[in-house]
């Protein structure tokens, strides 16, 4: 689907700093968002199955080896772990499960832990599967579809004139090799970026047209959380009207993906939570993120709810079907899901939590300087 503003426009929206015209502009998004996909949501959950230790330089992140911030590290989960993580993310009311790891890419025995775990959660869960784990082949994205893997995961992260910025080891065109592999396996993708990197607003427009031109499926948005001892550790958080308003202008660029919005929105969107999911938002990424705790799964979806929107489970979870267990995609019948017994009794489905199941590391010595932007 093109886009419904053009490049001027979306710079002209990105101006705006009035909140009555940046509630206008969120009332044409959320028009836009209810054309496409009615009352329907997509919600997720993530589990971290492989972190810290990173060799790359990506300057938000503090798993990085060039990051002085400490470390949350653990080696890659064993696939019934990842079983257990997904159950508690159905039971809490997810529609999509993702696996991610660090890094460029994994090793053999590393990526055949993420294929078992997928086969587990297919056969095991209702849930429609993701998976975050680097760079890869054709061949691999192939393997990840025969395992149950239905979307694969790959930010692009800035806009491409912005991005020496943000990373010098993760080339920008291999990101775009890993998501080409990914749609010639037959898979959806999932790419979107973060905001306030320290981006110019012409950066953002550029991305989101960027964007729209590698018609993901889906669109996760991140805002940056400053981390002291990461590249960008002294930047400030997003203001919030800032936040809605740039949602709002990526689902005018980018009308038929699906939106959900990541790390990151607890600490920049504060009481502004729903006017970011009328700005265009399909779901959020329930429950928490890869190294920081998120939001209750009971407020995120009491949020959908309260705007009209329909956070059960459906056989499509947008306007257009897509592959589910009860869709004979997978052989067998699909297994018993105890998302009924368990939603909103977190402590019977213990949600990934990173404050208590990660490790945090102290480095040693002082990192290496980050590499100059080319």
């Amino acid at each position: 689907m093109p886009p419904l503003i053009t490049t001027e426009e979306a710079l002209d929206y990105g101006n705006l700093t009035d909140h009555e015209e940046i509630g206008a502009l969120v009332e044409r998004a959320w028009e836009v968002r209810r054309e496409n996909f009615g009352d329907s949501t997509d919600m997720c959950s993530l589990v971290n199955a492989k972190s810290g230790g990173c060799a790359e330089d990506c300057g938000f992140c503090a798993q990085s080896r060039y990051a002085e911030a400490d470390t949350p590290m653990h080696a890659m989960m064993e696939p019934e772990q990842i079983l257990e993580h997904a159950k508690a993310a159905e039971a809490a009311g997810a529609h999509r499960f993702c696996m991610v790891t660090q890094g460029q890419g994994l090793s053999k025995k590393d990526f055949q832990k993420i294929l078992d775990g997928a086969r587990l959660v297919a056969e095991q869960t209702n849930l429609k599967r993701c998976a975050s784990v680097g760079h890869m082949s054709v061949e691999r994205a192939k393997s990840l579809s025969e395992a149950g893997i239905q979307r694969v995961h790959h930010n692009v992260e800035s806009a491409k004139s912005y991005y020496p910025e943000v990373s010098s080891t993760v080339r920008y065109e291999g990101r775009l090799r890993t998501i080409q592999a990914v749609k010639e396996a037959g898979l959806e993708t999932c790419v979107g970026g973060i905001l306030n990197l320290g981006e110019t607003p012409e950066q953002r427009v550029e991305m989101a047209f960027e964007l729209s031109e590698i018609n993901p499926t889906s669109v996760p948005i991140n805002l940056l959380i400053p981390k002291d001892g990461t590249k960008f550790g002294d930047r400030t958080v997003m203001d919030p009207w800032e936040v809605v308003k740039w949602i709002a202008i990526f689902r005018l660029v980018i009308p038929g993906a699906l939106f959900r919005l990541c790390g990151g929105r607890v600490e920049n969107l504060g009481e502004l939570h729903g006017l970011a999911v009328k700005a265009g938002l399909n779901g959020v990424m329930m429950g928490n993120f890869l190294t920081t705790l998120g939001a209750e799964p009971a407020d995120d979806r009491a949020m959908f709810e309260e705007l009209g929107l329909n956070v059960a489970r459906q056989p499509d979870n947008g306007s257009n079907p897509r592959p589910d267990n009860r869709s004979g995609w997978l052989e067998g019948e699909s297994p018993a899901t105890p998302m009924e017994e368990l939603i909103d009794h977190q402590e019977e489905a213990n949600f990934w939590d990173p404050s208590t199941q990660l490790r945090v590391v102290k480095k040693g010595k002082k990192a290496p300087s980050y590499p100059t932007a080319a």
